[in-house]
C-alpha cells in the first residue's frame, strides 16, 4: 500500500534524525579528531527540528554554540540491510540542515567518555531548508555547501569530500537501525565550524538550489 504521508513536509512526522560525524577529513582535524575508518553515528530527537521562521535557541546549559552546515538525506522508502548497490534507490529527496552543536558540552562529554545527547540532540539543533525534490541534485556528491553568520563566510565545502558516500552511509546504518519513510540523515560538514552568538544571523545555502535563514536566540 503506497504511504499517503507528504514527504516534503518531512519534518512534521520523520521519527528519527540519523547524523554521522567527522565525515570530512579536514572538519574532523580541525577539531584535532582522528579521521574515521568507519562512521561515527549518533542521533537527535524529532523535536530538534526547527524551520524558517523560528529560532535557533542555545541552550540554557551551554555557552559555546557552534554551526555545521550539512547536506541531509530524506528517505523515501524504508528498508533494513539495504546494499550499497540498490541505497540512492531509498532516497526520497535531500534537505539542507544545520547541525547546531553545543561545543562545550560534548567536550566534556568527551572527556568523561560520554553520550554527546546533551551536545546534539536538544531542541532546534537541527535547523532544516524546505524538501528539495530528488531529480533537482542530480549528483550529490559534487555539491557545494556553504554558511554564512551575519553575512562573514564560515563554511564552504563540497560532498565530494565526504569520506563515505551515501550509498555506503544508507547500507551501514541499515544493517544497524532500520529506516523509515521520512527519516533523515545528516552526512558531516566542511570545515569552518564555529561558535554563534545570540541575534547572530545564519544563512546557509547550496548555489542554485536553496537557501535558508536563522536567527539565534538564547534559551529564556
Amino acid at each position: 500500500m503506497a504511504s499517503t504521508k507528504n514527504l516534503s513536509r518531512f519534518w512534521e512526522w520523520g521519527k528519527k534524525i540519523i547524523c554521522v560525524g567527522r565525515n570530512y577529513a579536514e572538519h574532523a582535524k580541525e577539531l584535532k579528531n582522528t579521521v574515521p575508518t568507519e562512521p561515527v553515528l549518533f542521533l537527535k530527537s524529532p523535536t530538534a527540528y526547527v524551520k524558517e521562521g523560528a529560532p535557533a535557541v542555545i541552550p540554557f546549559y551551554s555557552n559555546n554554540l557552534h554551526h555545521e552546515v550539512e547536506l541531509g538525506v530524506v528517505i523515501g522508502k524504508g528498508g533494513k540491510d539495504i546494499p550499497q548497490a540498490l541505497a540512492m534507490d531509498h532516497v526520497g529527496g535531500y534537505a539542507l540542515c544545520l547541525d547546531m552543536t553545543a561545543r562545550d558540552v560534548q567536550d566534556k562529554c568527551k572527556e568523561k567518555g560520554l553520550p554527546w545527547t546533551l551536545a546534539k540532540a536538544f531542541d532546534t539543533s537541527c535547523p532544516v531548508s524546505d524538501f528539495i525534490p530528488k531529480d533537482k541534485i542530480q549528483d550529490p556528491h559534487n555539491v557545494k555547501i556553504w554558511l554564512k553568520v551575519n553575512d562573514s563566510l564560515r563554511q564552504e565545502g563540497s560532498t565530494s569530500s565526504m569520506i563515505f558516500s551515501i550509498p555506503f552511509l544508507i547500507s551501514y546504518i541499515s544493517k544497524i537501525i532500520s529506516l523509515e519513510e521520512g527519516d533523515l540523515i545528516l552526512t558531516g560538514t566542511p570545515k569552518g565550524v564555529a561558535s554563534v552568538q545570540e541575534n547572530d544571523e545564519m544563512v546557509a545555502g547550496i548555489d542554485d538550489i536553496i537557501s535558508m535563514t536563522f536567527k539565534v536566540e538564547k534559551h529564556l
